[in-house]
């Protein structure tokens, strides 16, 4: 899931290399001194060393070229070509590369290659027969239009690979990512960069969403400075009332911390302790006590009260979350360069009861090791929801037991095209199987994850989804049809089977698959989900997290089942009221969601899936999440389900989507097709209960400003359809989403979730007072209305810069503390009457700047300079670097 970004990635094959039994030559001259000659019979060591010569580059040429619409969505086109370029003569034809691309192809522009489609993002290149082979040195251009737009350097994937009849593949070396020794980030040397704003940047000709260069961003910080003295007494996430009694900071942690637990149990607390033994501040019987004591009528589960006097911490509070969550508050006041705080009263309880970050790891399979830091992370500020994405049509990861196909071939991906060992290669992933991109958990795995996640008050939500995005599921499932059958086992075969054997639809997923749904009208569909839920049950049973919510997905694909004999008969014969292939998916989250709750679990699912379900027929009070865009009337859905009732949980893509891009740069990582620019200082403008104010304040993703009409509509039979929310109702809370499609390595994941996940708790826990209240009544909001007045806006500037300034100065070193991967953001900067000024989004981050090809020097004040320069800004440890941007001189 949850990509509606209409994304394909292509995946060329080079393949075998054996035609009129001539294969590649080398002559025998001063050019080719020192090359190996290569003999008329294929090898697995010629295919080898051809992997590891060949050249390829990947090139943007223009997202309007003439033949296409320039406007809208409906025929727009971009043009891009593949060049190889070969270290020896190449004269067979008989061969394929397959490689990574991130939109469908249109028309290819060449008489020498064809490409092809496999399945979903994998393709292969052809030569046809009028090929004339590549000579040693020689370049030949494979041009081609592709569907929509290209806006980002990482649209075009790594690992392009050759096959050649049974050889085992050739992994072509210049397609592979390096890594920048000092950001640690990828680097794609096969990508010719893009350069031309005009032509390379553009979605359509009404875009007018600036690049993100130096000066760009330098304008974007003008509001934020360094201010020392404002993160003295700052916690992340922002307490609900906060009275400061002292200004000397005579409360010294430096001998550390007593507890005086008074019956309440350390274990709950143990996290939390050593986060502060991480910054400094350990369990000493010298230091100062902290006193533990109980809340009275706390007035939601996290509540607490901490008083810190020179002579002692008090914490009460009413739960372990509580006294958790005071804990880290105390640690969020500590610098890390001066253990001393203030004294102070804090009264604080959560804003939202569902707190969560949502987490792909079947895109792209993500270490334990990586799940585990980051649910410490989400304990530090205040989050209690993890949304663990374990399934989808590139990846199944969890063991089942009983189920053993599901990992042995539905974790990974490799040059099967059979798919009897593995799924297809997808995502650029390349041909082998032995990479970091494919894996699963293991029963014990997945048990040390939830025992992990309950010692700090987290909930972990388990996510297979169905009936859409269940490539590896069908796939695993088929394979152990097809095993059982051969040992004459039909009832055991036909047991979990995900599809209509004889099913002749042709449809496609929005990713082009067309495989990739199960089948809802066979019984053994659903035999499956009943298999796979009380096994996941009996995990969260064993780790002592009882499993009580369960994400189906409910995605589901337009056009499936329509030549199902399967579905047809079911519409006939079914007594479930179920009588339109239109009805069939919903009639599949319906009986999913009843199963759940006749277990006890309460079932979840995204918006547009729950949205097509009969309301009578589901469960009292399932959850929802919202992933729709704003300006593209998502606030609509997320009115309307908050008004049945359900447990609604914001998940807004434009904001909330951490796998978007941090700025509007083409070398940023992170699909765009919701956001190109979903930096910290937005996501801390979000005014989350009231989606139609942020009309006020943000703009489309072309950056043009939109309207939102929150007034009460009807239809012609005068059945309501939109409108404003119930007084009555509201939502339950936010979620960040990480998906890991471009995500092959866990620090690229941390880069992209930090330090937006603290943003993230900020707005789950605390409401600004700057935000917009909302209007029962229903309006309209545009950025010519002024419900978000001037004031307003003053104050969530000033308070933002606050934020801006805690992060800068106290938070991000301790997620260097924790070894956490965060994004060391790109500097303002702009060169004036031969000046050079800069800025920073987090103020007390050190900047260096240089001479292109000079040495960095530290950024302390302007400086003269007479020429183009580069600027970079350090992590806050002085370790890593940022990306570095050029500062043009005039």
């Amino acid at each position: 899931m949850k990509h509606d970004l209409l994304v394909v990635v292509i995946i060329f094959t080079l393949a075998t290399m054996a035609c009129s039994g001539q294969y590649v030559t080398v002559k025998d001259s001063a050019a080719t001194q020192g090359k190996a000659l290569v003999s008329t019979t294929m090898t697995q060591t010629m295919l080898n060393q051809l992997g590891g010569s060949l050249d390829v580059k990947y090139r943007l040429l223009t997202n309007f070229p003439k033949s296409c619409s320039t406007t809208g969505v409906d025929g727009r086109c971009f043009s891009a070509q593949i060049e190889l370029t070969s270290d020896v003569d190449l004269m067979s034809s008989d061969w394929a590369i397959y490689f990574s691309l991130m939109r469908p192809v249109r028309n290819v522009f060449s008489t020498e290659f064809t490409i092809q489609r496999v399945q979903g993002d994998l393709h292969k290149i052809i030569p046809t027969a009028l090929f004339t082979g590549l000579k040693q040195g020689q370049t030949k251009k494979i041009g081609f239009l592709g569907e929509f737009w290209q806006l980002s350097e990482i649209d075009a994937m790594p690992n392009y690979y050759l096959v050649s009849g049974d050889l085992l593949p050739a992994l072509i070396k210049s397609t592979v990512v390096t890594r920048d020794p000092e950001t640690g980030m990828e680097i794609r040397p096969y990508v010719i960069a893009f350069s031309d704003a005009e032509k390379h940047y553009k979605r359509s000709d009404r875009d007018v969403i600036k690049w993100a260069t130096a000066d760009v961003i330098f304008q974007a910080n003008q509001e934020i400075n360094l201010q020392t003295h404002s993160a003295i007494n700052t916690i992340i996430p922002t307490p609900n009332k906060v009275d400061i009694t002292s200004d000397n900071k005579p409360v010294s942690l430096y001998s550390g911390i007593k507890l005086e637990l008074n019956g309440h149990k350390k274990a709950p607390i143990a996290a939390a302790l050593l986060r502060l033994k991480r910054i400094g501040v350990r369990e000493n019987k010298e230091g100062i006590s902290i006193v533990f004591s109980s809340l009275a009528n706390p007035s939601k589960a996290g509540a607490y009260k901490l008083e810190i006097t020179e002579q002692a911490i008090m914490l009460a509070a009413g739960d372990d979350a509580g006294f958790s969550y005071g804990l880290s508050s105390l640690a969020s006041l500590v610098d890390t360069q001066d253990l001393s705080i203030n004294t102070l009263l804090i009264e604080d309880t959560p804003r939202y009861d569902f707190r969560g970050m949502h987490i792909d790891v079947a895109r792209n399979f993500h270490s334990k090791q990586l799940v585990l830091d980051i649910l410490d992370q989400m304990a530090a500020y205040k989050l209690n929801k993890l949304h663990l994405h374990m399934a989808d049509d590139e990846g199944w990861r969890l063991q089942i037991d009983g189920l053993p196909e599901l990992t042995d071939i539905g974790s990974k991906r490799c040059h099967d095209l059979n798919e009897t060992t593995c799924l297809l290669p997808q995502l650029g992933s390349g041909p082998f199987a032995e990479t970091e991109v494919n894996g699963y958990y293991t029963k014990n795995d997945y048990i040390e994850i939830l025992k992990y996640a309950s010692a700090r008050q987290i909930q972990v939500i388990p996510s297979m989804d169905m009936p859409g995005h269940s490539r590896a599921a069908i796939k695993s499932m088929d394979a152990r049809y097809n095993t059982l059958m051969a040992d004459g086992d039909s009832v055991a075969a036909n047991a979990y089977l995900l599809r209509d054997l004889n099913d002749k639809t042709v449809y496609s997923s929005i990713q082009n698959y067309d495989d990739n749904t199960v089948n809802v009208c066979v019984e053994s569909t659903f035999n499956f989900v009943d298999k796979v839920v009380d096994e996941i049950a009996k995990l969260h049973e064993a780790a002592g997290q009882p499993l009580t919510i369960y994400h189906i997905g409910a995605d589901e694909t337009a056009g499936a089942w329509l030549d199902s004999p399967e579905c047809q008969s079911f519409l006939v014969n079914n007594t479930h009221n179920v009588t339109s292939f239109d009805d069939l998916g919903a009639y599949f989250v319906e009986r999913v969601a009843n199963i759940l709750s006749d277990k006890g679990i309460k079932p979840a699912g995204w918006s547009d899936g729950m949205s097509h379900t009969r309301v009578e027929n589901m469960p009292s009070k399932p959850q929802t999440n919202v992933w729709d865009i704003i300006s593209h009337g998502g606030y609509k859905r997320a009115h309307m389900q908050a008004n049945l009732g359900w447990d609604t949980v914001l998940g807004m893509p434009e904001i909330l989507y951490f796998d978007s891009p941090y700025e509007a740069d083409p070398k940023e990582h992170g699909y765009y097709w919701a956001s190109r620019n979903s930096n910290e200082r937005k996501l801390y403008g979000f005014m989350p209960d009231n989606l139609p104010a942020n009309a006020e304040q943000w703009t489309d993703i072309q950056g043009l400003a939109f309207e939102v009409d929150d007034t009460e509509k009807r239809d012609e039979n005068g059945k309501r359809v939109s409108g404003p929310i119930k007084t009555d109702k509201g939502f339950t809370g936010i979620q960040g989403q990480i998906w890991s499609e471009t995500l092959r390595s866990d620090d690229l994941v941390e880069y992209m979730i930090f330090p937006r996940l603290l943003l993230l708790a900020e707005k789950a826990w605390h409401k600004a007072s700057w935000e917009v209240p909302y209007q029962y009544l229903g309006t309209i909001y545009n950025q010519e209305t002024d419900f978000f007045t001037d004031e307003m806006r003053d104050s969530q500037t000033k308070q933002w810069s606050v934020i801006a300034n805690t992060l800068g100065q106290k938070e991000l070193i301790k997620l260097d503390l924790a070894g956490i991967n965060y994004r060391v953001p790109t500097v303002g900067a702009m060169i004036q009457q031969g000046q050079l000024y800069t800025n920073i989004i987090y103020p007390g981050l050190k900047v260096e700047y240089r001479v292109p090809g000079g040495e960095w020097q530290k950024y302390l004040s302007p400086v003269n300079v007479n020429a183009q320069v580069e600027v970079r800004a350090v992590a806050a440890d002085n370790d890593r670097k940022g990306r570095a941007l050029i500062v043009e001189y005039h």
